[in-house]
């Protein structure tokens, strides 16, 4: 199957802010190399920029004085979205509710010219590769979410574009759909193999798609990585915060340990500290017996989950930590547990945010 043709361009955004005509500062100034072929995915709150940084990748917003965006080395930056070569799928779909599937995902093909039956043969290696086959002769109005999904995914890629661009795609989905469709969505992403920028306020999403994800706040690029990079690796408290379940500690440190209520805590890094903010994530962090560990505390609360089991432990630390312990382990409230971490599970983070 020969769909896209090519692995898409890559892509710099080179020093590109946006400031609206209101003085909005929508973004700082950024610069980003996204590579060929990459699933590149900016991640973070509403208002953090995101969704401008993407509108300037495409084509429908111009950056500040100074900005460039170049595909494959080009500058493309004066190019308007029609001539990029880019392929869109938004949160709306913004599909032709008028039209049939097939004609909604050959739309692209039959305005740039392209003969029937070429048009007809990509249609239909679509329709088999996003799973909607037998659904070629609908309305859109009959469509399900998920369904209207694949079309909107099957027309945006059909052009062959060199880069594919989503707009939190799945935000208008249901919980259960959101979940099974990401998969699916990845698995296309795979297949296609096509440069790819994502959009998402999601961090399960951003986690599962991306081979880098771009964490930001307030405008700015907090954080560049993989996924395994930015969520074990995180390099402020707000990305610590943000991807995931976090324990976050500030306390005094003494020989290589936090000094904390319930005992002390072996943490790597600098011996010469003397106090540290530290992330600890709750799967990392081990129930055993209150004697078997150098730092204990009580459990306040326990609720199962299904695959674990969420404890909040209090007295251990000035705050309660938080722990992800298997479904196997039987503990109650009131329980005086040791909590048993390996000094490589506790992330050093630089104070503030």
């Amino acid at each position: 199957m020969n769909v896209i043709g090519d692995h898409g361009a890559s892509v710099r955004v080179e020093t590109c802010g946006k400031t609206f005509v209101d003085g909005t500062r929508a973004l700082e100034p950024a610069t980003l190399d996204i590579a060929r072929g990459e699933t590149l995915v900016l991640l973070g709150p509403s208002g953090c920029g995101k969704t401008t940084m993407l509108r300037i990748i495409a084509g429908l917003e111009l950056p500040d004085v100074g900005g460039k965006v170049l595909f494959d080395g080009k500058d493309m930056t004066s190019v308007p979205i029609e001539k990029r070569n880019v392929g869109m799928v938004f949160q709306s779909y913004a599909l032709f509710p008028n039209m049939t599937v097939a004609d909604n995902i050959g739309y692209g093909l039959k305005i740039r010219g392209v003969g029937k039956h070429e048009r007809a043969s990509r249609v239909a290696e679509l329709v088999a590769l996003t799973n909607i086959t037998g659904l070629e002769n609908r309305r859109i109005t009959q469509l399900s979410g998920g369904q209207r999904q694949r079309v909107a995914l099957a027309r945006a890629v059909a052009i062959r574009p060199g880069i594919l661009l989503l707009d939190e795609p799945l935000t208008a989905l249901d919980a259960a759909l959101r979940d099974r469709l990401r998969g699916e969505l990845n698995r296309l992403l795979r297949a296609l193999g096509i440069t790819t920028i994502y959009v998402t306020h999601d961090q399960a999403e951003a986690m599962e798609l991306g081979d880098r994800v771009v964490v930001m706040q307030k405008g700015v690029i907090a954080q560049v990585g993989t996924p395994r990079e930015i969520y074990f690796e995180p390099n402020s408290r707000f990305v610590a915060e943000f991807i995931g379940a976090a324990n976050i500690i500030e306390a005094p440190v003494e020989n290589g340990q936090l000094l904390l209520p319930g005992g002390r805590q072996p943490i790597g890094g600098d011996a010469n500290l003397t106090t540290a903010v530290a992330m600890i994530r709750p799967e990392t962090i081990g129930i055993v017996a209150a004697g078997s560990a150098p730092l204990s505390g009580t459990i306040d609360s326990v609720s199962f989950i299904g695959d674990r089991q969420r404890m909040i432990i209090g007295g251990a630390s000035s705050k309660i930590i938080a722990v992800d312990a298997p479904n196997t382990i039987t503990a109650k409230a009131g329980e005086r547990v040791g909590l048993l971490i390996a000094p490589d599970a506790v992330r050093l983070l630089p104070p503030g945010n």
